[in-house]
């Protein structure tokens, strides 16, 4: 199901990517991203876990993945920031529990002992899910993203490895 995720995944990422910044808040854009983004993704992951989540039957990607650094100084070293897309359609289904499993289980084998969310206070539906893993609210900036017209918060998310 989880597979490392590598250039030739680039296009069937960012199509679930781009979904989610033209159509929702879950993703910060406000327009599609082109395909070379992709790109940048591999760079903020270099040395992280970063998958591709693939149907078992089909073979057809379903999400991805990946932890990455929250800041690029060595004092941050035991802290990374999760991000996580499940392709429309297929949310509701495990998917998004399975690749915080995931993700965490490879946290804890790296060392890294907080892991933190950065969630539009407009996607309800992540808050929840975070709240509901035992993930806790840590801190929010008021006001600072427009998108679709619509002023929102970012709220920042924690969970706590040790």
């Amino acid at each position: 199901m989880f597979e490392p995720m590598e250039q030739m995944h680039s296009a069937e990422v960012m199509a679930i990517f781009n979904y989610y910044a033209e159509n929702t808040f879950s993703a910060y854009p406000d327009t599609r991203l082109p395909d070379p983004f992709f790109a940048k993704f591999l760079e903020m992951t270099s040395g992280y876990p970063a998958y591709v989540i693939k149907n078992s039957d089909t073979d057809e990607i379903v999400g991805f993945c990946f932890l990455r650094p929250f800041n690029p100084f060595p004092v941050f070293r035991k802290t990374a920031e999760i991000t996580y897309f499940i392709k429309h359609g297929y949310t509701g289904k495990g998917i998004g529990r399975k690749a915080l499993d995931k993700l965490l289980d490879e946290a804890e084998k790296r060392g890294i002992r907080t892991i933190l969310a950065s969630i539009s206070s407009k996607n309800e539906q992540s808050l929840a899910f975070h709240k509901k893993h035992g993930f806790r609210e840590c801190g929010t900036f008021r006001n600072v993203g427009e998108k679709l017209g619509v002023s929102f918060d970012m709220v920042w998310m924690q969970k706590d490895l040790v």
